[in-house]
């Protein structure tokens, strides 16, 4: 992935073990649902229950700060955090890299590039370092915030075609990632038959988030091609889960060495 800015070092090492064949763990926080004055987040996310990523956002934030979400974060623990902005008032320079998501499966111009057009003068006085990112959302379900906000349909479950030919035009455009998400609580994640079809059909790393609620779950996205495999809810409900979830990356790990 060649950033728009100068990366990090830290980018810089998840690229290179995204590139090698690693399989990669990141958490997404949603800075509405952090409670700092909680230690729990610290027990499960640290040592080595640590992810190899952190994502700081959502649809909707009412009452949480981006900022001070980052900044806890880069204050505790030595992993990489990123920014999953819902709309271009989610920044902060605070934060490592931004995912500059378009929302390239929906016909909605607003998030396609019109948040963009906002946003590209505060990134460029922040001096975040960008990873361009083609979002695509895929049934799964039940309705979501990021269908509801947004006003896009996901692409069908049992369409792996349509998502195919959307992640296809996606690296033509010049996109550094591709990023297929089910949406946050969503009934069940990306089938591993349209990971598989899309991870077939570019040479782009491909995240994929949404759904994944066990080991098994995070397990079978690894299997059918995911580089990384974003887990949010899961975590929220049961902290403990980590240690499964970091259990199956190490076996991924295992896989591959440097």
């Amino acid at each position: 992935m060649r950033n728009l800015q100068v990366q990090p070092l830290a980018e810089v090492l998840i690229q290179e073990k995204i590139r090698k064949g690693y399989k990669l763990l990141a958490v997404l926080l949603d800075p509405d649902k952090v409670n700092f004055e909680e230690h729990r987040l610290l027990e499960h996310l640290s040592g080595e229950c640590s992810p190899d990523l952190f994502l700081v956002g959502g649809s909707l934030l009412t009452k949480g700060s981006v900022h001070q979400t980052v900044t806890w974060l880069k204050e505790r623990l030595p992993v990489p955090v990123w920014l999953f902005p819902g709309n271009y008032l989610h920044l902060t320079p605070a934060a490592d890299a931004l995912l500059f998501l378009s929302l390239v499966s929906g016909r909605n111009p607003d998030f396609l590039i019109g948040q963009h057009v906002v946003a590209a003068p505060l990134i460029k006085r922040m001096n975040l370092a960008v990873i361009p990112t083609a979002y695509l959302l895929i049934d799964g379900g039940i309705p979501t915030t990021v269908s509801y906000m947004s006003n896009t349909q996901p692409i069908p479950a049992d369409k792996p075609d349509v998502a195919v030919a959307t992640a296809m035009a996606a690296e033509l455009l010049g996109m550094q990632m591709v990023y297929l998400e089910a949406g946050s609580g969503a009934l069940y994640p990306v089938s591993a038959s349209v990971i598989t079809a899309v991870r077939k059909a570019i040479s782009l790393p491909l995240v994929v988030g949404g759904g994944i609620r066990s080991a098994k779950a995070l397990e079978t996205a690894y299997q059918a091609g995911a580089d990384i495999v974003v887990v949010g809810t899961a975590w929220e409900q049961n902290p403990a889960i980590m240690a499964d979830m970091i259990a199956v990356r190490n076996k991924m790990y295992a896989n591959n060495a440097f």
